[in-house]
């Protein structure tokens, strides 16, 4: 009996550890979640001029000649990105690998917003979008494709195919390791 107490206890505590390390995430992200509204107006405390010194970096705006405007615009695509970054990595649902389409397209959109030399922002982006689409959505719709053949060929509910196709790591980097 003192070996299975002993094993009880082990498990106990463990279960305890990894109950207490969901807590935090899941505070961390539910704090950076509530926070995004005031994130968003940190473009504010950005001087209306055209080159921005810090003690850290100088800023020269380019073409959107003032640094408070280029920064709206920055913060205006990132925002998003980290709430889909969030959605990506917490979604336990099958399709969640169809975020990245929108994930892409932001951080392309980043990148044409930091060339200075860009005229509009957001043009031509689905050129851009197309490799990964032609990956992303055949492979969600075979996925989707052998969920329901299943459907009709057992007597598994939605949920449990679901469960069986979901990719399910113990943590954050494990789930980074699985895409590379």
């Amino acid at each position: 009996m003192d070996k299975k107490q002993q094993q009880f206890q082990k498990t106990k505590s463990k279960d305890l550890h990894t109950g207490s390390k969901k807590l935090v995430t899941g505070s961390i992200v539910a704090t950076l979640i509530a926070i995004t509204p005031y994130l968003f107006y940190l473009h504010e405390s950005v001087p209306n001029t055209k080159v921005w010194d810090t003690f850290l970096f100088t800023y020269n705006s380019g073409y959107f000649e003032s640094a408070s405007i280029a920064m709206w615009i920055l913060i205006g695509k990132l925002i998003p990105l980290l709430l889909l970054f969030i959605w990506f990595f917490t979604c336990r649902h099958w399709w969640y690998h169809t975020l990245l389409v929108p994930i892409v397209m932001y951080i392309f959109q980043i990148f044409t917003t930091l060339r200075q030399d860009v005229q509009n922002v957001d043009d031509s982006q689905l050129i851009y979008l197309i490799p990964v689409m032609v990956i992303i959505i055949p492979s969600i719709y075979l996925i989707r494709a052998q969920i329901f053949n299943k459907i009709n060929e057992a007597t598994k509910s939605l949920q449990e195919l679901e469960d069986e196709f979901k990719i399910s790591p113990k943590n954050f980097w494990e789930k980074i390791k699985q895409y590379f």
